[in-house]
């Protein structure tokens, strides 16, 4: 594609995702879509789904969670919120609801609708960071009888394209505690890793 025929594709797309209603009859909140892309983004973060607050701003990660996933990776906000680098792909890209034990899991129809039609737009040389156990299990199914544990601390095993991580919420804050060696050994290679992906110097 040449590219103002891309800058069209994903125009085209963002527009088609945003008019999304395939879930609306489970969806206590309503359909809206939050997902960010375009076709230079070299960093893809796929998360879980998108929280109340998120919904409520439309602004992804925007919640404590973010803050802690940004502090991860080293990343400020502005770079972290434009498109043009970092494209952030929740599994479900609608806000699920609240269960007996906090949010729903993500809508198991967003990922096969639009994940694949997502990434055939951006750049084939990008690094993704798969954030909670739901992105993991789907972008590396030969790991799904690892704990999240287990895929972490084996992050390099799973090539230079992809890094595991824990979803950021406050209860990693106890899982981190328990697991030193994620800030000594996972942290530092994970933030040369994105400045790499991005080209800071």
């Amino acid at each position: 594609m040449t590219t103002a025929t891309t800058a069209v594709a994903v125009a085209g797309l963002r527009a088609e995702i945003a008019a999304c209603t395939v879930c609306a009859a489970h969806l206590a909140a309503g359909p809206r879509p939050v997902v960010r892309f375009s076709a230079t983004a070299r960093l893809v973060i796929v998360g879980q789904a998108p929280g109340a607050r998120v919904h409520a701003s439309g602004v992804p990660w925007d919640d404590a969670s973010g803050e802690r996933l940004r502090e991860w990776t080293g990343l400020d906000p502005a770079t972290f919120h434009d498109a043009a680098k970092v494209a952030l792909i929740p599994m479900g890209f609608c806000y699920p609801g609240t269960g007996a034990s906090g949010d729903l899991p993500p809508r198991s129809e967003c990922a096969p609708l639009w994940h694949d039609r997502v990434l055939a737009l951006l750049p084939a040389d990008r690094l993704t960071l798969l954030v909670g156990g739901y992105a993991q299990e789907h972008y590396l199914p030969a790991t799904k009888r690892m704990t999240l544990t287990e895929r972490v601390r084996d992050g390099r095993a799973h090539g230079p394209a992809f890094i595991p991580l824990p979803h950021p919420s406050w209860r990693s804050g106890g899982w981190m505690k328990r697991s030193p060696w994620f800030e000594t050994d996972i942290l530092p290679p994970l933030r040369a890793a994105v400045r790499a992906s991005l080209e800071l110097r």
